[in-house]
């Protein structure tokens, strides 16, 4: 068997492929006997039809068999016997069959690419790094946030004002204001004042309303201006009393604190974590994009159908309505070039700087994890006793190795961010809807 190999790029491949006949003949007469044994013609026992009927009738289908099952197997040979792994469908061109003869096809495909890292340099890598600030309002932010958490419910009888719920059921009306069958929305819970119940139209006729009470509000339909009718039902009228911050919620919320003060600490350390643990994922992803600027990576284009086939597939999983596949190729596209431009760094790192994980170190990371939480020993034990996830924590350490080494080539510029000026901006954000 000759075989030419030719690489056009990094990625794309092209076999030709030439047999004697010599070689061919055997398994050519293999296919010729299998369909003949399966021939039946009226006047001849099954199998028994005589070859040179068959062939008169048939000798395009056996050649055309022949020809599918030869493509398969030489190719697979070739691959072998190269070393190379296709990760597409390879197209088959340029086939010359004829009994008796040389039998010869090409076949076209992608590879993963070899990529080619250069060597790095101190500075190489130009990354900022965010250095969040935070401040006494966070805290109280964090605190309030626990005390809606263990908020009581208490119900109010001297009439709903603007932040009681509203149990209710909501029916739908058509525009003579008759209600629609089937369109009644049960035990709902209404905040008065918050979401698409807010403004003047809908927070006014909610205000004052007791057990028993009915009133009208309008609704938006979809996302467009029109707006539906509904008849509120009152049930019940609760108001969320935020819990009282005592010893006793203090040992509920956080049983390690000793007392208020400690708490406070406590929660400013968590904050603090929260907010390096956000820096460091933002500074890894400039990271890895400086790296995949520096190297310029190519990348197959069926690689990245799969992927996006994947994110289909997922998303056809989870949604059981109908999806505009195209609209989700593109939008998705951009990501999914990038992710495998790291992808394929990410693997050329790992063999030239022959990073592992061993099974101590991911003991080692378990048992951080335990020091962490030891309250939760047990579920993060039995949770990592899954060989899937042990798995992607064996990923995970690698991606930590892999940019640690990076780091040591990264010219990092540290900004300070306050998070008074994140808390402006998502105020401004939400009020310009």
């Amino acid at each position: 068997m000759k075989i030419e190999l030719t690489a056009p790029n990094s990625y794309s491949c092209e076999i030709t492929i030439e047999l004697s006949w010599d070689e061919i003949a055997q398994d050519y007469g293999k296919t010729e006997q299998k369909i003949i044994k399966t021939i039946k013609m009226p006047g001849f026992r099954p199998g028994k039809v005589p070859k040179k009927v068959v062939l008169k009738q048939y000798q395009p289908a056996i050649e055309a068999q022949f020809v599918d099952e030869a493509i398969q197997k030489y190719f697979m040979e070739a691959l072998r016997e190269k070393k190379i792994t296709p990760i597409n469908q390879a197209k088959v061109d340029d086939i010359s069959f004829k009994q008796g003869e040389p039998f010869s096809f090409k076949l076209n495909f992608e590879i993963e690419p070899v990529i080619e890292l250069p060597e790095l340099k101190k500075n190489n890598l130009k990354v900022d790094k965010t250095v969040y600030i935070s401040d006494q309002q966070d805290i109280e932010d964090a605190i309030a946030d626990m005390q809606e958490r263990f908020s009581e419910v208490v119900t109010v009888e001297d009439g709903s004002k603007e932040g009681d719920f509203v149990v209710a059921d909501l029916q739908k009306l058509d525009s003579s204001g008759l209600p629609l069958i089937g369109k009644k929305l049960e035990q709902r819970y209404i905040k008065v004042g918050e979401g698409v119940i807010g403004g003047n139209a809908n927070t006014k006729p909610l205000l004052g309303l007791k057990s028993g009470d009915t009133t009208r509000i309008e609704l938006p339909e979809g996302d467009g201006p029109a707006t539906n009718t509904y008849e509120v039902t009152v049930h019940n009228v609760e108001q969320r009393a935020p819990a009282e911050i005592n010893e006793d919620f203090i040992k509920q919320v956080d049983p390690v604190a000793k007392d208020e003060a400690d708490w406070r600490e406590r929660i400013k350390e968590r904050i603090d974590e929260n907010l390096a643990h956000r820096s460091d994922e933002s500074f890894n992803r400039s990271l890895s994009d400086a790296m995949i600027e520096l190297v310029q990576p190519e990348f197959p284009p069926s690689m990245v159908e799969t992927y996006l086939d994947r994110i289909l597939e997922d998303m056809k999983k989870n949604n059981s309505g109908k999806i505009d596949e195209a609209q989700i190729r593109e939008a998705y596209r951009s990501m999914a070039e990038h992710n495998l431009k790291w992808y394929l760094i990410h693997g050329a790192l790992i063999k030239s700087q022959k990073f592992s994980v061993s099974q101590e170190d991911i003991d080692q990371e378990i048992q951080r994890l335990v020091d962490r939480t030891p309250t939760s020993e047990k579920e993060i034990r039995k949770f990592y006793k899954k060989p899937s996830n042990r798995h992607k924590l064996e990923d995970d350490l690698l991606e930590k190795m892999i940019l640690g080494y990076l780091q040591e080539y990264a010219k990092i510029k540290e900004v300070k961010v306050k998070t008074k000026d994140l808390r402006e901006q998502a105020a401004r954000e939400e009020k310009n809807g």
